[in-house]
């Protein structure tokens, strides 16, 4: 069996002919091209997906290599999984893997009767040997397509991957080249992307999922998984964000983002000195274009586009006009912001910001000291200081001020993050029942944040327009009878959730 440490990076199409003429490439103590045809088989039901197992053949000249990989460890388009290679003489042969329950589960003749071909991929791959002592480091650039019936999508990837090297050797060399390259971490695989061109899949956006986390793991350990899963959460939603106009794939990687901020303060009494200002300074300008486009979407969408259609529908409206012009206004603005952060997102900058902060993840010594709390205490310290601060914004809480209700909202949302980031470990699952108050809590706050800076952003777009003012004063008396519904919502529901969290 071998063991695949590798990065895997989608490469811009336009990028194509800048990367094969980089100078580092030139470096290379030798390289090669091939031409690889590759059939994956599984069931019609496609057993073998649901298992976590990519079966595959691959045409060498005139003969075929079988290969079955299992789906190891993933994230942000670090791999590191195991795989079994043999020859295929006409039949597959599942008698070298060493994984018995695979094999077993592999060798059943019901399933081998039903194996047929599902998608095929065919591409050009050119590779570069570079050393990296004591091993070395192979780069491939794959081109070419996947096809799965009258269905195909491009391929255009640079994978790294390790022979007998250092960690670092990977990402250093990977790094040099997004300096000038569109070059970021591909999540989805070639396996995963003809799978989802054979089921005919649209792209969808991703929420966060729950983060599994080990009670046996030290805190930084923990603390590397939860933030490779909010890389993770934030690369699969990047292809959606610059190729659809779906406004929810910016609003999924801006929560990706905040919830690996959440993260580094959680956790920042344990990281070394400078660490969170690494990931911090990738972060930020990402967070930047991502929180504008955000706050324009939301503006548009929810504020006052409702408000203008439903104010135009009143007869005698004189403000038809005004109220028209204004929300176009908006929206070229928010057009404008969108632009700016695709130009980011399309950008070399992007993908070696997220490199950046992958190699100081992974750089990053996790094991536990003996001056180190367990898991499951730190946890239990970290949310108690945490719901404390928002036992302290409840009772200092002026409903009259935006400012006091905004921060309240953050330090709720701070809470929720850290009971999503440790639910899985046995110790704390007490606490879970506070996730249901805190959920629609943060929702009510955030929509009275949103009409709070509405109202600044819109005076602002009216300027000393006075038939403009009016028309925003219009839009605020339409949003009026919401504000104060959510504001009477929030006494009862804050005396309940300070009551729930002085147990912890």
């Amino acid at each position: 069996m071998a063991e695949e440490v590798e990065l895997k990076l989608a490469l811009a199409e336009k990028e194509q002919r800048r990367f094969l003429r980089h100078p580092l490439l030139k470096q290379a103590v030798r390289s090669k091209t091939e031409t690889l045809d590759n059939i994956y088989y599984d069931t019609p039901d496609l057993a073998l997906r649901r298992h976590g197992i990519a079966l595959r053949l691959r045409r060498q000249g005139r003969h075929w290599l079988q290969t079955v990989k299992l789906a190891g460890t993933a994230a942000a388009g670090l791999a590191s999984r195991p795989e079994w290679e043999v020859p295929y003489a006409g039949q597959f042969d599942f008698s070298a893997i060493t994984e018995k329950k695979v094999r077993i589960w592999l060798q059943r003749p019901r399933l081998l009767t039903r194996l047929a071909p599902i998608f095929e991929t065919r591409f050009q791959r050119k590779t570069w040997r570079f050393t990296a002592a004591p091993g070395a480091v192979l780069l491939t650039f794959d081109r070419g397509w996947i096809t799965a019936g009258e269905q195909r999508t491009a391929i255009s990837e640079v994978e790294l991957e390790l022979v007998n090297a250092p960690l670092n050797a990977l990402f250093d060399l990977a790094r040099q080249l997004a300096e000038s390259l569109v070059l970021t971490p591909a999540v989805r695989s070639k396996a995963e992307r003809g799978y989802q061109l054979h089921s005919s899949s649209p792209w969808q956006p991703v929420k966060a999922t729950k983060i599994s986390i080990s009670p046996d793991l030290s805190p930084l350990a923990a603390f590397k998984n939860i933030t490779l899963a909010c890389l993770e959460h934030l690369q699969q939603n990047y292809h959606g964000a610059l190729h659809t106009e779906d406004p929810e794939y910016i609003h999924q990687m801006r929560v990706a983002m905040r919830r690996l901020r959440a993260a580094l303060r959680i956790f920042s009494p344990l990281l070394p000195t400078g660490f969170s200002s690494v990931l911090k300074d990738a972060s930020t300008p990402i967070m930047v274009q991502l929180g504008q486009v955000r706050d324009l979407d939301v503006l548009y969408a929810e504020i006052t586009a409702p408000a203008v259609a439903a104010i135009t529908k009143q007869p005698h409206n004189k403000n038809q006009s005004l109220l028209v012009s204004l929300l176009s206004a908006i929206n070229q603005q928010r057009q404008r912001a969108r632009q700016q952060a695709m130009a980011l997102l399309d950008s070399p900058t992007y993908g070696h910001a997220l490199l950046t902060a992958l190699q100081a993840l992974h750089q990053q010594e996790t094991s536990a000291s003996t001056n180190t709390p367990k898991l499951s205490r730190f946890a239990a310290k970290r949310l108690r200081s945490t719901s404390k601060n928002v036992s302290r914004r409840i009772r200092s809480l002026d409903y009259e001020n935006s400012t006091s209700l905004h921060e309240l909202r953050i330090a709720i949302k701070r809470l929720r993050y850290a009971l999503d980031f440790f639910s899985s470990l046995t110790t704390l699952k007490n606490l879970q029942p506070i996730l249901p108050q805190l959920i629609p809590l943060q929702e009510t706050l955030g929509q009275l944040n949103d009409l709070s800076h509405a109202g600044k952003w819109l005076m602002a777009y009216a300027g000393e327009d006075t038939s403009l003012r009016e028309a925003v004063t219009l839009i605020g008396n339409w949003h009026g009878k919401r504000h104060a519904q959510l504001l009477a919502s929030l006494p009862l529901a804050l005396r309940h959730l300070e009551k729930t969290i002085g147990n912890i």
